[in-house]
């Protein structure tokens, strides 16, 4: 069983908005920080944003800072994505992932993402120009 499933994914246009949902399940979802990555295609895999258990510590790529917000509900075991002002760059698999700050410390340790041990199979987000 995948412990991460996300959704929210689809077709929109240039300048227009989504917003990315992660689901987990089968682990003490407020012990984990959360994020998101993201994979065009023909290119690496990349960090997009990440965010804290509990002090609300996030982390933006320069790429996305001022046009996405990343929150969680903890009472939900949930995740968000909001994402506007989306450009065709934009494009890729979205993956929702988890890093256990129990083993990695706080995310303030990093510079950018703790490491992640739990992944999601992906949500696409296709933006046309």
């Amino acid at each position: 069983e995948v412990p991460l499933v996300e959704s929210g994914g689809g077709l929109v246009q240039a300048g227009g908005s989504l917003r990315l949902s992660c689901v987990g399940s089968g682990f003490r979802f407020d012990d984990f920080a959360i994020g998101w990555f993201r994979q065009a295609p023909g290119k690496e895999r990349e960090g997009v944003s990440c965010i804290n258990n509990y002090d609300g510590l996030t982390y933006y790529s320069d790429s996305v800072k001022g046009r996405f917000t990343i929150s969680r509900d903890n009472a939900k075991n949930t995740a968000y994505l909001q994402m506007n002002s989306l450009k065709p760059e934009d494009t890729g698999v979205y993956y929702c992932a988890a890093a256990p700050l129990t083993i990695y410390g706080s995310m303030g340790d990093y510079e950018g993402c703790p490491p992640m041990d739990y992944w999601g199979k992906g949500t696409l987000v296709t933006v046309s120009s």
